[in-house]
């Protein structure tokens, strides 16, 4: 078995006392390569309209990626904070959502980030309606997507590292026992799910990002999208029956929060792919 028990703090910062941590860190570099990775699909969208020159294909795309970041980190923030508290928490620890501990917001909901960044798109494609209204929100959030569950690679491994979201206990030769368990849950040897999903995640992206250079993926709205909430929630439904249940509003022996949760966006998918397959 694999002993687990890293800090999960890089350094201080002097005077202050002021933590960085791993999962910040690593939260940010999410987002920041989601940049790059936004802007290519945009020009790669501008390229198959054939309405732009090259040059103006590669400003228009760092352009916009670079304003959209900002929504969508306003958006995944928040809409992860408040999903945890109303999923995940006992009312009664309400007050503690806008609360640091340790240099950072510990309790972000995925199912809550994934309205927040929603609702983000919504009110960026607001912001860009009028200069490019072929930017639909369906078509903002297919190409979102790609960069959203590459970052989601990044949080899952924050997540080991925090020792946080743990798995079941297991008697697999690769069972992980955390030396300090966020939860403060006993010290045996469980399921690494946090790396599960990383590893998943790593090969949505990669089948995502793959898919985007086809015009009958990147150019019909919805169908990444589809993809994407089935995949992804999908999985999540089949991980949580090897999870401990995160949640303290439910108590049940058959179904947990994250699949409540899942479920509804899985059926979201299959009406975007099979709409999408519809309007050929």
């Amino acid at each position: 078995m694999f002993y687990w028990d890293p800090r999960p703090e890089i350094f201080y910062i002097p005077i202050f006392h002021w933590p960085i941590s791993w999962y910040g860190l690593l939260f940010m570099l999410g987002f920041a390569c989601g940049v790059p990775i936004f802007a290519a699909i945009l020009r790669r969208f501008f390229t198959f309209e054939k309405k732009y020159t090259k040059n103006e294909i590669i400003r228009k795309g760092s352009l916009l990626a670079d304003r959209m970041i900002i929504y969508v980190l306003i958006g995944t923030i928040v809409g992860a904070r408040f999903g945890h508290f109303l999923f995940y928490e006992d009312p009664s620890a309400y007050w503690e959502m806008f609360t640091i501990q340790n240099g950072g917001l510990h309790g972000l909901s995925s199912h809550g980030a994934a309205i927040g960044i929603i609702v983000a798109l919504f009110f960026f494609r607001l912001s860009i309606k009028k200069s490019d209204p072929k930017l639909t929100l369906l078509r903002l959030i297919d190409f979102a997507c790609i960069p959203t569950i590459f970052c989601g690679v990044f949080i899952r491994i924050g997540n080991f590292i925090n020792q946080e979201i743990l798995g079941s206990q297991t008697s697999l030769p690769w069972g992980v026992i955390f030396g300090h368990p966020a939860d403060h849950s006993l010290q045996v040897p469980r399921h690494p799910v946090q790396l599960y999903e990383a590893a998943f995640y790593l090969f949505v992206f990669l089948l995502l990002w793959r898919l985007s250079y086809r015009f009958n993926y990147l150019m019909k709205e919805g169908r990444i999208a589809g993809l994407f909430f089935i995949l992804v929630f999908g999985f999540r439904i089949l991980i949580e029956f090897i999870k401990l249940e995160q949640s303290d509003l439910l108590h049940s022996s058959f179904i947990t929060m994250g699949q409540i949760l899942s479920l509804p966006l899985v059926i979201v998918g299959i009406y975007l792919t099979i709409r999408s397959k519809a309007l050929e």
